[in-house]
């Protein structure tokens, strides 16, 4: 009887839990308030690095607002075909050859969890410092969340990239951003002269950052992102369209753009396009600190399994997770030939291209020679597709005091190459 009720579980419900493992709770009360406490009083919570990131990556909804991303109907569940070759394949270290799961439990990695799918099915989950019903952050993978649901909606004849911002969002028209087409703010190549910054509190990314409340706020700060990208008079980098120029202001601005077409707050959308048709384990959520403002630049929570599903839109397995075909043909297409390889070549700052890479495309950092599709995020995630070999690999990390940690996408992209290649 027992066997059946577990049976019955699965098969509705999906697997109870990573390889059966019985439910552990994450963190006492007093560790939560420990953990907080040690949060910086005059600068911003991720300043904090080490074990002390990795607690709060995965433990935001403790510490900050934020909005709900709901799932919906039955939870689709993603079968096992678990690969030994993968756990197994031997990856150079600093300290010599490891097996990659080896590896991923060594102190070279700060790898909080990682899964892998192929042809629908996971052949690689492992959780070396995560249970794998946390939901942590994912930073900028969050981009090609809200590239994704414009592009939908452009599939709805919703709206047309080539125009200008201003011709949806006229509160820009006075603003830096006024005349750039939407196309070159998918791809970071506005022109607009707001990088992305991290240490200084008067730049304009950081000024927009502390405006959404991710970066350190006081009462001399921008209080509402929206006025604060309405009247932004930065001036212009580079012309539009000529270089690529990472910048979260600019992907906040198709999260605006989204909101207007739609007339519902970004979280809701993602609900309605993406998040409720993919048979989610969980509900995600979105950090929101200040006024309800969800940080679409960099702020889905979510768990691995169900960031997975929506990798599998960009695969001939999405049928697994969804019974209507979400990504079209058309953007797959794009992602996959139509980005502009002058863009990165000329990128404002280097380290975003290599012999390997193609292109960067509505905010997918690079799209490789191999067809590899690539989003990662500041603090060690990522999100890995490859549609020609059916494969998703999705990830999530911290940095450790000293930065020395391997970073996962080289070894991960050699073992993938090396045992789906020829496919």
């Amino acid at each position: 009887m027992k066997q059946l009720l577990i049976l019955f579980l699965c098969l509705f419900f999906g697997p109870i839990s990573a390889f059966g493992k019985d439910f552990k709770s994450v963190s006492t009360v007093d560790q939560t308030r420990a953990q907080i406490s040690k949060l910086p009083k005059d600068d911003i919570w991720w300043t904090v690095y080490g074990e002390d990131m990795g607690w709060n990556f995965k433990n935001l909804h403790r510490m900050y607002p934020t909005v709900n991303v709901y799932r919906e109907g039955k939870v689709r569940p993603l079968d096992y075909n678990l690969s030994d070759a993968i756990a197994e394949f031997n990856v150079d270290t600093p300290v010599g050859k490891k097996s990659f799961k080896d590896f991923l439990y060594s102190n070279q990695s700060t790898t909080m969890g990682i899964v892998i799918l192929h042809k629908g099915k996971i052949v690689f989950e492992q959780y070396p410092h995560m249970e794998p019903y946390e939901k942590p952050i994912y930073w900028s993978v969050t981009k090609v969340f809200i590239s994704t649901v414009l592009a939908i909606l452009e599939d709805q004849g919703l709206v047309d990239v080539s125009k200008s911002i201003d011709f949806y969002l006229p509160a820009l028209g006075e603003s830096d951003y006024a005349g750039v087409k939407i196309r070159n703010i998918l791809d970071m190549a506005s022109g607009v002269d707001c990088s992305d910054e991290y240490e200084d509190r008067d730049a304009c990314y950081y000024q927009f950052a502390a405006s959404i409340g991710d970066a350190y706020w006081d009462h001399d700060s921008p209080d509402n992102p929206y006025t604060f990208l309405a009247n932004l008079k930065t001036g212009t980098a580079r012309p539009q369209g000529e270089s690529f120029d990472y910048s979260g202001a600019n992907t906040f601005v198709i999260g605006w753009l989204i909101e207007e077409i739609t007339g519902m707050p970004f979280q809701d959308v993602l609900t309605k396009e993406v998040w409720r048709n993919i048979g989610a384990e969980g509900d995600a959520s979105m950090l929101a600190p200040r006024y309800g403002v969800p940080v679409t630049d960099g702020g889905l929570l979510a768990r691995l399994r169900d960031v997975a599903r929506f990798g599998l839109l960009f695969t001939p397995s999405y049928s697994r997770v969804a019974s209507k075909k979400i990504i079209s043909d058309r953007y797959l297409s794009l992602i996959l030939e139509g980005g502009n390889p002058d863009l990165l070549r000329n990128a404002r700052h280097g380290g975003w291209t290599s012999d390997d890479t193609k292109h960067n495309v509505y905010q997918w950092d690079r799209v490789f020679k191999n067809n590899d599709i690539y989003k990662g995020g500041w603090g060690g995630q990522g999100l890995l597709v490859n549609p020609d070999r059916d494969l998703v690999a999705v990830y999530t990390g911290y940095f450790k005091k000293d930065q020395s940690e391997v970073r996962l996408l080289g070894l991960l992209r050699t073992v993938l190459d090396e045992l789906y290649g020829e496919e």
